[in-house]
C-alpha cells in the first residue's frame, strides 16, 4: 500500500495531506469555513473542492481524524454504515468537531466508493487510562447514563510525539516513561508509560486541564453555579465564556502566546500574570505525572507554543532541578527536533515537532492493509 490521503476536519478548517509512502505529494489547509466573508460555506463544500483538485487514481485509502470516539472506539476502524452511525451518536460529546469529521467521511465515501475509509480517533490513544484515572467522583448511575468520564484528546499527537521521543533518544518505546506536553491553542499533558497513556489533562471534553488560548482549563465547578445564580448567565453564555473567552484571551485580550510574550517583554502586567498562570499550571501537571509514573525518562514539548516558545519551556520546568529536570539555555534557543536538557541530565527534555497527519496516515495504512 502506497498512496494515502489524510483529511483532518476541524471546526472551521480542513487540513489535508496526500502521501506516497512517507513522501508528501501535496498538502494544504482550507480555513474560515462557514465564516462570513471567509472560505467555503461548509465542510462538505470544502472537502469536495479538495478532492476535485487531486489526482487520486492510485489512492489506496483515506484516513480521517475523528475527535471523539467515546468508549465505542478504542482503535482506528474501517468505516461502514454502522461506524458512521456510531460516530453520529457521539456528536453530543463533541458538537463542534464530530459533525465536521462526519462531513469529510461522507464526501470521501461518495466520491471514492471503492477506496477504504479509515477513522482515526483523538480519544483512542487514551483508552488505556486506568479506571482510577478515567473515573470522576460523581454518582455512578448518573455518570453511566450520560457517558461522563475522562476521554482525553490530542491522542494522535501524544502517540506520535512519544514514539518520536523514543527514536530521538534511541531507546525502546516500550521501556520509556515520557511526559508529553502538547501546547498549542488547545493544550494538554499526557503521561505515557511503555507506550500507553496512563494520565492526561483533558477530560470528558477538551476544556479541562492546562490553560489554553481561549479555554480556561481546570476550574472550580462551583464557578459555573455562581455565574448562573449571581450573574444570571445562561448555560450557553457560560459555555461560550469558558471555551471561547477565557484562557490567554480572557487574561490579556490575546489568545496568541507570541503576542503575550511580546507584551510581557514590554512590561505589561496582565501579560506577565497570564504567562505565570499558564506556566504554573504546566509545572503542576509535570510534578503530578512524575509522581504517578514513579520514573520519568523524558519530557517532550510539542505543538505551536511547545515547539517555538523557549521562555514557556524554561518557566514551566523551573524549580524542578531536584527531580533531575533542567533546561539548558543554549540548547533551548535552537531549532528542530532536539534535546534541550543539559548533558547527563537525569530526565531528558526534548522539543519535537508534532505531525498528526503522519500519525493518521500510519494508522490508516495499518488498518487498511489488514482489512
Amino acid at each position: 500500500m502506497s498512496r494515502v490521503l489524510v483529511l483532518n476536519c476541524g471546526s472551521s478548517s480542513v487540513k489535508w495531506r496526500h502521501y506516497d509512502g512517507d513522501r508528501v505529494l501535496d498538502q494544504g489547509t482550507v480555513e474560515r469555513i462557514g465564516e462570513p466573508g471567509g472560505g467555503p460555506a461548509d465542510h462538505t463544500t470544502a472537502v469536495r473542492r479538495i478532492l476535485a483538485g487531486l489526482d487520486l487514481s492510485e489512492l489506496a485509502a483515506v484516513g480521517h481524524r475523528v475527535v471523539h470516539g467515546g468508549r465505542t472506539f478504542t482503535a482506528p476502524v474501517l468505516v461502514d454504515d454502522a461506524v458512521l452511525a456510531a460516530i453520529r451518536d457521539l456528536v453530543p460529546l463533541a458538537p463542534l468537531h464530530n459533525p465536521a469529521n462526519l462531513a469529510g467521511i461522507e464526501v470521501a465515501r461518495e466520491a471514492l466508493p471503492g477506496v477504504p475509509q479509515v477513522a482515526v480517533f483523538d480519544t483512542a490513544f487514551h483508552h488505556t487510562l486506568p479506571e482510577a484515572a478515567a473515573t470522576y467522583a460523581i454518582d455512578r448511575d448518573t455518570a453511566e447514563r450520560y457517558a461522563i468520564r475522562r476521554y482525553g484528546f490530542h491522542g494522535t499527537s501524544h502517540a506520535y510525539v512519544s514514539r518520536r521521543t523514543a527514536e530521538l533518544l534511541d531507546r525502546p518505546y516500550e521501556q520509556l516513561n515520557t511526559i508529553t506536553l502538547h501546547l498549542g491553542n488547545g493544550a494538554s499533558a499526557c503521561a505515557v508509560q511503555a507506550g500507553h497513556s496512563v494520565a492526561t489533562s483533558m477530560g470528558m471534553t477538551p476544556l479541562e486541564g492546562l490553560v489554553m488560548g481561549t479555554r480556561s482549563g481546570d476550574l472550580d465547578p462551583a464557578v459555573i453555579f455562581h455565574l448562573r445564580r449571581e450573574g444570571g448567565l445562561s448555560v450557553d453564555e457560560i459555555d461560550d465564556l469558558l471555551n471561547h473567552r477565557s484562557g490567554l484571551l480572557g487574561l490579556t485580550g490575546a489568545n496568541d502566546m507570541r503576542e503575550v510574550l511580546q507584551r510581557r517583554a514590554a512590561g505589561d502586567p496582565a501579560a506577565e500574570l497570564a504567562f505565570d498562570v499558564y506556566c504554573r499550571r504546566i509545572t503542576g501537571y509535570v510534578g503530578a505525572y512524575y509522581a504517578l509514573l514513579g520514573r520519568v525518562d523524558a519530557i517532550t514539548f510539542t505543538a505551536g507554543v511547545g515547539e517555538h516558545a523557549a521562555p514557556v519551556r524554561t518557566a514551566a520546568l523551573a524549580g524542578l532541578d531536584r527531580l533531575g529536570i533542567a533546561v539548558d539555555p543554549a540548547r533551548n534557543a535552537g531549532d528542530g527536533d532536539r534535546v534541550i536538557s543539559p548533558e547527563g541530565a537525569e530526565v531528558t527534555v526534548c522539543v519535537i515537532r508534532t505531525d498528526e497527519e503522519r500519525e493518521i496516515a500510519r494508522q490508516t495504512r495499518a488498518v487498511a492493509e489488514t482489512g
